[in-house]
């Protein structure tokens, strides 16, 4: 409870408790996460020692990792029932089989329910990724500015609830076979792409919220090293954890991807419910025990202002609008020049720069979803494409739980090998830079499965048919394990690359807008798909090489023209001083807090 307190202390202004904390209670925010006095902290670290010392990532509490659970969850049910959507979309219940989507033993056939077709199962599941991360964007507004981020999730839960069970109801086997399937299907896909809208937006801003500590600091460690406790290094860290946790969850549409061939879909959508219901338990569990930063407002209504009084007022050669919009800077040009009515400035000077960070950084946003098209827009044909292929009894939508395995795997080694081992050698390997090579490696993905599509239509029965081959085997002799690497490198460009984005939404953006930046980064992933219902009609024999090679060349023009214009922004990044004399809360220590904190209350441990 001790440290508690002295956390919202901190947060809202008052670092050394002067507001009527009893004399008992520890005295600072730094020594009460740190029991032990041989990890106590000293003073912030002067340029020598950051120049010397090693940076390390702070504790995360265990309130974190029971977030982290919740995400796992989440994740679990999600892809647990969107991985057979498109066999369940597209292919007709096998012949022979017991008529719950499930295959004859023994056969090459892929499980089924609605048989609409390679073009509808694209349109459908594209569109519900769409609305499943476009979505998060109404979901940030409203974590940010009316129900704080625990609330929005709760809601977010209740909605998605209810989508898992429509989602089984359509897949009971009478109404398969009655015809009745389509319309319960597809209500159920849009509830659950709402509910994840409003979940998506504010888990992974939340975890990062339970680590108090803002600003560089030394510590003394146990073996008597001094090193920084540096927070952007813990929100890296904290990231990588969260996005681990996320394909952990992905990992359980191999359970989902051998129910609906094994047993059904009714098993297939039951499975992912069953692990849902972790959710409320937990976050019922956590209700009293996190850090929950309130919500301040309408953001939007202030970044409108603040852009249409930066275009007003008068500029100082040299500078940018965002100097203009300062309230310093407008009371030292003598005011507003153009009248508004009073408390129209309702900003301070720290929002106006977070504001100008926040933007810069959104423009590397803009090519985010042409990385998506590399890492997962082409899922339709990939899936089709292992239809096309010699699957041994395997699904053939198998080998996507390597994507998550990938994940699970790589992930610690860069979070606890690689990321530290750079750091201690003081090699750079910033957030453009890793931007850059997750770019890169989505380049080769598209590479290998063009060759892929090739080579299946040269083996093929039925040529250039493939896809609708009813000639023989039915298949290319060639293995469906080939598409291994389709997989598995982009799951470690997502590392570079996700991860990193999400880093920068919240380690840049305003307390008050890192729930609406963080569903941008999102957001593009919606964009991604947009694109592929656009030009899915397309995706048809004998044209399935090319959207392969059309991302391809996209994805290694985008990964130039981001180095070309944005390769500064990792100097930039270490320029800014992150948690040296700036917090990430965008308040250095000690400060007073913004109006909107003082007005809404201290932070809340309810």
């Amino acid at each position: 409870m001790a440290t508690t307190n002295i956390v919202n202390d901190y947060i809202s202004g008052d670092p050394h408790g002067e507001k009527g904390r009893s004399s008992t209670e520890a005295p600072s925010l730094e020594k009460a996460l740190f029991t032990d006095a041989a990890n106590d902290y000293d003073d912030t670290p002067t340029e020598e020692e950051r120049n010397t010392l090693r940076l390390v990532a702070d504790k995360i509490p265990y309130t974190a990792w029971l977030i982290a659970l919740v995400e796992f969850a989440e994740r679990a049910s999600y892809y647990g029932c969107s991985g057979p959507f498109s066999n369940f979309i597209q292919r007709p219940l096998p012949a022979g089989g017991n008529g719950a989507g499930a295959t004859p033993a023994g056969t090459q056939l892929t499980p089924g329910a609605l048989g609409l077709g390679l073009i509808a199962a694209t349109g459908l599941t594209t569109t519900f990724s769409f609305l499943a991360y476009i979505l998060p964007i109404a979901g940030g507004v409203l974590a940010d500015t009316k129900w704080g981020r625990f609330r929005t999730i709760c809601y977010g839960t209740a909605i998605a609830a209810v989508a898992h069970v429509i989602l089984i109801i359509a897949a009971i086997p009478s109404v398969i076979k009655q015809g009745h399937a389509v319309a319960p299907f597809v209500i159920g896909l849009l509830t659950l792409a709402f509910g994840t809208g409003f979940i998506k937006s504010s888990v992974a801003v939340l975890m990062s919220d339970q680590t108090p500590n803002k600003v560089q600091r030394v510590r003394v460690l146990a073996t008597g090293e001094r090193v920084i406790v540096d927070p952007a290094t813990t929100v890296q860290s904290i990231m990588l954890c969260y996005y681990w946790a996320i394909n952990v969850g992905a990992f359980f549409k191999l359970a989902t991807t051998y129910s609906e061939k094994r047993v059904g879909f009714w098993l297939a959508f039951l499975l992912p419910l069953i692990i849902f219901l972790i959710m409320p338990v937990v976050l019922f569990h956590l209700n009293n025990r996190l850090i929950k930063l309130p919500p301040k407002g309408s953001v939007l209504v202030d970044t409108a202002k603040v852009i249409s009084t930066g275009l007003s007022q008068p500029k100082i050669k040299g500078e940018s609008f965002y100097e203009s919009a300062k309230p310093s800077k407008i009371e030292l040009a003598g005011g507003l020049k153009k009248s508004k009515p009073a408390g129209w400035v309702s900003w301070d000077d720290d929002f106006v720069d977070e504001l100008k960070r926040t933007f810069s950084a959104c423009k590397i946003f803009a090519f985010l979803p042409i990385f998506y098209l590399a890492d997962g827009g082409l899922s339709s044909i990939t899936n089709s494409q292992a239809a096309s292929m010699t699957t041994n009894g395997a699904p053939n939508d198998l080998l996507a739980n390597f994507n998550p395995l990938t994940i699970i795997v790589v992930a610690p080694l860069l979070n606890y090998v690689l990321y530290p081992t750079l750091r201690k050698y003081k090699i750079p390997f910033g957030q453009v830079a890793r931007i850059v090579t997750g770019f890169l490696l989505g380049v080769l993905t598209m590479v290998i499965g063009a060759i892929l599509q090739w080579q299946v239509y040269k083996t093929s029965p039925c040529g250039y048919n493939a896809t609708t081959c009813e000639v023989g085997t039915t298949v290319s002799p060639i293995l469906v394990w080939a598409q291994l690497p389709m997989y598995s490198l982009p799951a470690i460009a997502e590392l570079l690359v996700s991860v990193t984005c999400f880093e920068m939404a919240y380690t840049r953006a305003p307390q008050r807008m890192k729930g609406l930046v963080y569903a941008l980064v999102l957001a593009m992933s919606a964009l991604s798909s947009a694109l592929v219902l656009i030009v899915s009609p397309s995706f048809k024999d004998p044209n399935l090489i090319w959207p392969f090679v059309g991302i391809a060349i996209a994805n290694f023009i985008a990964a130039g023209f981001i180095w070309y214009f944005f390769g500064h922004l990792d100097k930039e990044a270490a320029d800014l001083d992150i948690g040296v004399n700036r917090a990430i809360e965008a308040k250095p220590p000690g400060s007073p807090a913004s109006d909107s904190l003082q007005e809404k209350g201290e932070v809340e441990k309810r």
